[in-house]
């Protein structure tokens, strides 16, 4: 008997996107926002069937863009059987229902759609506790519009209707689970909090590594650590961070932390709810800033870097420019052509391993230059001490005597730090 197969694999969504020009408001033009847009929206798994730009005069409150333009919107999504639509701008609770009701189809925003890229990438339990709670920030006050078809259930004066009562349920529902979600990341970020006490003890200068989503950090922090962080060639690939031992070439050890990549307009309240995340930027040492020298938009992902790191209040830290995946460009003109855009960048390709020693010689030169004088009597108990000098500076003299050990040396700043805090402590 001749059978039929049929296939149980979910159909792709398709996918409007819609974008408001708004190209004289900043670097970005209004072809390259679309063309993140659609990098961002594929990353989900999302064929894109259409793309509108929008020029209006002024925003309107009720529907974001024009009228007409709304109905263009809606016309297109019958021609092109779309069951999304995807705006490059974040829309208000209000606006997201009146489109979605014109267009009789879902409506989503920017911010929607990076936070369900970072749901399906959050690995880790203070990744998924992260993520839930921006999301569930979201959806606070947008309740109202998931229940709206209840609210014509209303009953007769001083009565309330079923979708009325049900929206109550679910905002206490919603902010149940916010106030546990904030509790558990207090926890995961006390106890991130212990675990940097514990890497201070052994004063290890800290790297962090920064750049826009899809400038090969993680590439990087594998090449330099030997760790096995996953790297593929999408965007937000990496959202957990993580931090790894990194030997130098004069035997001292650093820390180095991979970091979420960041993005134009990335949403305040995201960076808000990925602080937890985001400390090991705050509390590094020294900044890497990891750069595409393929791309395109190398000025304006670059711009879009140092704007998140004045929204952390990071942007005075030490910052060096990693200017990776050189081995995609045959043209040496055109690399020192982009090199004169940074000020001393190194050039590398982390995938082939080029140019990583000059990252070495980055951070031991850096180490040297933050060494100061230090010259002590150690008792004979504080061993351990001289130990941490010998390991992590550079002894000049050194000699025993009755009173213990005395000691001249060069050692970085954070070890001298850390030196005098042990030694007041055991007094």
């Amino acid at each position: 008997m001749k059978t039929s197969s049929f296939s149980t694999a979910k159909e792709k969504e398709k996918a409007i996107l819609v974008t408001c020009d708004e190209s004289s408001k900043g670097l970005w033009k209004t072809e390259d926002r679309c063309n993140e847009l659609k990098r961002l929206t594929e990353s989900c798994d999302v064929q894109v069937v259409g793309s509108v730009v929008c020029h209006p005069k002024r925003i309107t409150p009720n529907l974001f863009i024009g009228k007409g333009k709304a109905l263009e919107v809606a016309e297109l999504i019958l021609e092109r059987q779309a069951n999304v639509v995807i705006f490059n701008n974040d829309l208000s609770s209000s606006q997201q229902k009146n489109l979605e009701e014109l267009f009789n189809t879902k409506t989503i925003d920017k911010t929607q759609l990076i936070l369900d890229i970072f749901a399906h990438r959050a690995t880790s339990n203070e990744g998924k506790v992260q993520v839930e709670l921006a999301q569930l920030l979201y959806l606070l006050p947008r309740l109202t519009r998931l229940w709206l078809h209840f609210s014509r259930q209303r009953g007769g004066i001083g009565t309330r209707g079923a979708g009325e009562q049900q929206l109550e349920v679910d905002r206490r529902r919603v902010r149940e689970r916010i106030s546990k979600l904030k509790r558990e990341l207090k926890t995961i970020t006390r106890q991130r909090d212990l675990r940097r006490v514990q890497r201070e003890k052994f004063s290890m200068l800290t790297v962090a590594m920064v750049g826009y989503t899809n400038s090969g950090k993680s590439t990087l922090f594998n090449a330099l650590t030997k760790a096995k962080a996953v790297a593929k060639d999408q965007l937000f690939s990496t959202l957990d961070p993580t931090v790894r031992k990194m030997s130098l070439s004069n035997n001292q050890t650093v820390l180095l932390a991979d970091t979420v990549g960041f993005l134009h307009e990335l949403p305040h309240h995201l960076i808000e709810s990925f602080k937890a995340t985001l400390e090991e930027v705050v509390d590094a040492d020294i900044l890497f800033h990891v750069v595409d020298l393929t791309s395109e938009l190398i000025e304006e992902q670059a711009h879009a870097v140092h704007d998140v790191l004045k929204e952390l209040r990071v942007d005075n830290k030490p910052l060096f420019t990693i200017l990776n995946k050189c081995d995609l460009i045959s043209s040496e003109l055109e690399v020192n052509k982009i090199k004169r855009k940074f000020d001393n960048p190194v050039v590398i390709s982390a995938l082939y391993g080029e140019g990583l020693s000059d990252i070495d010689d980055l951070i031991v030169h850096y180490i040297q230059k933050d060494m100061e004088d230090i010259k002590l009597v150690l008792p004979h108990k504080h061993y351990a001490i001289a130990k941490m000098i010998r390991e992590k500076g550079l002894v000049r003299e050194e000699k025993y005597d009755d009173e213990g050990l005395w000691i001249s040396a060069r050692v970085p700043r954070k070890v001298k730090q850390q030196i005098f805090k042990r030694l007041k402590a055991k007094k």
